[in-house]
C-alpha cells in the first residue's frame, strides 16, 4: 500500500486503527466547529437555514464530499486487506449491519458509532461458542440459525427500549 509491506495482519490493523483514530478526531473537531453546527441546523430544519443566510446546498456538497473521502479511504484499506474487490464482495448484509451500527450507537453520535460497531462485532461471538463446544449434534449442526435469532432478539429489544440508541444525540450526556 503506496510502497509500504505489512509483514502481519497485526502491522495492518495498527494502521487501520490509527486511521480510525486520526478520523475521530477530526470529526469531533468538525462536528464541534461553526461547520458542524450549520449542519445540524440544515439537518433539523432546511429552510431556517436557508433563511439565516446559510448555502444549503454548497454545505450538503461539502458534507457529501467529506463522507466520500472517508469512504474512499475505508474501501482503499478494504480492497488492499482483502487483495481483490468485486461488486459481490458487497452484499446486503454488509449495509444492514452498518446501518444497524448507527442505529444501535445512536444517530448524531460518534462515540454511538464507534459503541454500535463494537457491540454488533463482540455480541455474536460468545454465542458461537456456546454452539461449537456442545456435545449435542443438533446444537452444533442448528445453533447458527438460533444464534442469530437471539442475536436478532437482542437487537430487538436494544432498539424497542433505547429507540435513540445506546448514546444517541438526544439522551442526556455529560
Amino acid at each position: 500500500m503506496m510502497g509500504f509491506v505489512f509483514e502481519s495482519n497485526e502491522a495492518f490493523l495498527a494502521l487501520v486503527l490509527a486511521l480510525a483514530f486520526l478520523t475521530y478526531v477530526f470529526l469531533r473537531r468538525l462536528t464541534r466547529s461553526s461547520f458542524g453546527r450549520v449542519l445540524r441546523a440544515i439537518r433539523e430544519d432546511e429552510i431556517a437555514a436557508q433563511a439565516l443566510g446559510k448555502d444549503v446546498n454548497k454545505y450538503k456538497l461539502t458534507a457529501m464530499g467529506i463522507g466520500a473521502g472517508f469512504a474512499g479511504i475505508a474501501g482503499g484499506l478494504f480492497a488492499h486487506y482483502i487483495t481483490f474487490i468485486d461488486p459481490t464482495s458487497f452484499v446486503l448484509n454488509e449495509s444492514v449491519l452498518m446501518l444497524l451500527i448507527v442505529v444501535l450507537g445512536g444517530m448524531g453520535s460518534l462515540e454511538g458509532s464507534l459503541v454500535g460497531a463494537v457491540a454488533l462485532v463482540l455480541l455474536p461471538e460468545p454465542l458461537r461458542l456456546i454452539g461449537a463446544n456442545s456435545d449435542i449434534t443438533w446444537l452444533k449442526t442448528g445453533f447458527a440459525q438460533v444464534r442469530m435469532a437471539v442475536y436478532a432478539l437482542v437487537l430487538l429489544l436494544v432498539i424497542i427500549r433505547l429507540p435513540q440508541g445506546l448514546l444517541g444525540e438526544g439522551r442526556n450526556r455529560k
